[in-house]
């Protein structure tokens, strides 16, 4: 485990112990490779709802019905394990904005979640009582990074990405896409939230922070980190509220 106040880039990456317990004062990220055999998937594919296996149908390509089908399915897995419910009895809703959360007449206290994938990673944020989002992305070099910026990020943001020496300014780039990315999952409310009307930290060695909010009713609200992972992948989470630990899980095979 490690607090939250640990330098960025410490995330121990561990077993989870058998007995899973949400606690207010903890939040649980949990990573999983989405590479797996066809029976895997097709056994993660069977604890799906028919609207999840639907949903999955409609990507074109089969790796993309893939990576849905295995990153669902963990989901399910995980969420039942907190749960103590086979995969199969958890129920979702959807906001207004479409962000998903489980049925409350399958869960008494408040658990929340939010899920991102991206490459051969998903990543699973869990908390009891308090609002997360999460995203990873994979850092790709064939994108014109500062266009992109500009039409997308803060002006304090394209103005510090800018400043950066030109080998820095992709890996800037990426923390400061999936930590507003994160932010906005967490706060669940869609394209409703612009995403230069906030600024975070994305200079190298800085740590994941929210610098403004253009926004008096969430100033203070929400906490940013950044999460640790292999070479090549970014990743963030954002948590409602402060004084909370995280603790990074490595989902195996429990899907056997």
């Amino acid at each position: 485990m490690k607090n939250n106040n640990a330098a960025e880039g410490e995330d121990d990456w561990q077993s989870a112990p058998e007995r899973l317990h949400a606690r207010r004062d903890e939040v649980h990220v949990w990573r999983a490779s989405l590479k797996r055999t066809a029976t895997e998937i097709a056994t993660l594919g069977g604890l799906l709802s028919d609207d999840e296996r639907d949903r999955a149908n409609k990507f074109h390509f089969t790796r993309d019905r893939a990576n849905f089908t295995v990153a669902h399915g963990v989901l399910r897995i995980i969420l039942g394990l907190y749960l103590g419910l086979p995969p199969t009895r958890l129920r979702f809703t959807h906001n207004p904005y479409g962000k998903p959360s489980l049925d409350e007449g399958v869960v008494g206290e408040s658990l929340f979640f939010n899920l991102s994938h991206a490459g051969d990673i998903a990543l699973y944020a869990v908390a009891l009582g308090r609002e997360v989002g999460v995203d990873v992305e994979r850092v790709r070099d064939d994108i014109e990074c500062g266009g992109i910026a500009d039409r997308f990020f803060s002006p304090r943001e394209v103005a510090t990405l800018r400043a950066l020496p030109p080998e820095s300014q992709t890996r800037a780039f990426f923390d400061c896409w999936t930590r507003k990315e994160a932010y906005i999952k967490a706060r669940g409310e869609g394209l409703s939230i612009s995403l230069d009307s906030f600024d975070v930290s994305l200079s190298p060695g800085e740590a994941a922070t929210l610098l403004a909010l253009r926004d008096d009713a969430n100033e203070g609200r929400w906490t940013l980190r950044e999460l640790s992972l292999e070479p090549g992948y970014v990743g963030a989470v954002a948590v409602e509220g402060g004084r909370w630990r995280l603790c990074c899980w490595q989902w195996g095979d429990q899907a056997a």
